[in-house]
This record gives C-alpha cells, structure tokens and sequence, in this order.
C-alpha cells in the first residue's frame, strides 16, 4: 500500500531530512586521503547517538543482504556502485566514494547519498558525478501534482542515454515513510506518461546511479556490496522528496 502524507505529517518529516543532510555533510566534511571507512560510519553512528535518532542500516536484512547490515551508512568505493559495506579500509587519492545514509527521528524516515572524489580526481569521474546529479535534478522536477511515476523515472534515463549511459533496472527509488523503504519502487528508467499518478502527500526517495559501460552488477564476498560488472566506477545521488501542491519538496536538501 502506497500511503500519502498530510502537509503536518510531511512538517513532521522535516527534522529527520535535515539530520540526514546533516551526517552526510560532516562525513564528506570527514573523508579524506588516509581516512578508515571505519572511522566515517563511526562519526555517523556519533551523530545518531547525540540526535537520538535511530538507524535504518544497522538491523536491516532484507532478501538480498547475507545478514543484517551491521553498521549505519553505506560507503561505496570505486567500483562499489550500492550499499557499500564499511570495513577496514583507508581511503586513497583519486577514491571515488558515495555516502548514502537513512535514519529516522521522531519515527520519520529520510534517506539520501552522495559522491564525491578523495583528492585528485580521475579523467570522467567528476562528469559521471554530474551526470547522477542532473539525472536526480532532472527527476525531482517532475515530482509534481498530476503527473505520472513514469514521468520521474523518464526524465532520469534521458539523462543517462544523452551520455550514453546504460541503466539498471534492478535498484532504484522507493516511498519513505515510517519505514525505509515503502511498497513503491521508482525505476530509473521509462515511459513518460505512464505508472502511478503523482498526489500530493507522496513522499519518495529518488536515487539515479550509473556506472559508465555496463548496466550489470554483482555482490562482493561480503554479502551487501554490489559492485560494476566491468570494474568501472560508479556515482549515485538521492534525495528524499515530498509532492505538494506547491511543488517538489526537497527534505534533504544540504546547505
């Protein structure tokens, strides 16, 4: 059941989009060339603590994950297009990362990432970056009253096909809610016009991601990291979006 939220209970929502925004600003702030990943899930699960929110990740076992995900924020390295696992590893210059981070306060949840380089940055990575993020842009402007979710998710592809991107299917975006992730699955690719009519009250994540060359992906030995098929680097930009009838709300919007 996809549910719609009343403009309090969108207000309700603000304060976990803010801290969301908040943990990913001090993590970019954080990561550097020598920085554990260990370290950067630890500065997030500080600022849980002192908000006395409540993590998303650390219990979460969905199908897909070999166990629960045990830390709480994804830091996806390289090749690492989702659900980057942290673990003992200390970042590089030219490292492509994203940080995609949920939690929930006062029992709302928001959730969003971003990508960035460490240090130097290689050839393409800093224009697959900006592709993802014209491709999040281009889909939070037609999260409007009346439309439609195909609407959303064919202004992300057109985006990738324009740089000759390819598109996964498989992962995408989702409603938010009380929950992570509610019944509604965005894809980042389709036909304008169709899907589910857009109501004020829907509150969605939107999530492009896109790796360079390949459409195709596999899960690391650790059971939650999906890497390139190809090797290639990945970038991924989300953002938690509530529909009004004044327009795209943007409740993860970071200063």
């Amino acid at each position: 059941m996809i549910e719609l939220r009343t403009p309090a209970e969108i207000d309700e929502m603000r304060p976990a989009g803010r801290f969301v925004a908040s943990v990913l600003t001090a993590t970019r702030a954080a990561a550097d060339v020598g920085v554990n990943l260990l370290d950067l899930d630890a500065l997030a699960h500080d600022m849980i603590r002192a908000e006395g929110a409540e993590s998303c990740y650390i219990d979460y076992h969905p199908s897909f994950g070999a166990s629960p995900f045990g830390k709480v924020i994804c830091t996806s390295v390289n090749d690492a297009a989702l659900h980057g696992l942290p673990h003992d590893y200390a970042l590089r210059d030219g490292d492509l990362l994203t940080l995609d981070f949920a939690a929930s306060v006062n029992g709302w949840v928001s959730d969003s990432a971003i990508s960035f380089v460490v240090g130097e940055p290689r050839p393409g990575d800093l224009e697959l970056i900006a592709t993802a993020e014209r491709a999040l842009a281009a889909g939070i402007e037609r999260a409007r009253v009346g439309g439609r979710l195909g609407d959303i998710s064919s202004a992300i592809g057109d985006v990738a096909h324009d740089a000759g991107m390819p598109v996964n299917l498989d992962f995408g975006g989702h409603s938010v809610g009380r929950t992570m992730h509610g019944d509604l699955h965005l894809p980042n690719d389709g036909r304008a016009g169709r899907g589910l009519k857009l109501r004020a009250g829907l509150v969605m994540a939107i999530e492009p991601w896109f790796i360079p060359d390949t459409d195709e992906i596999y899960t690391d030995p650790d059971g939650w990291t999906l890497r390139s098929r190809t090797g290639s680097r990945a970038a991924h930009a989300e953002h938690t979006v509530a529909i009004t009838p004044e327009g795209p709300l943007v409740l993860t919007a970071r200063d």
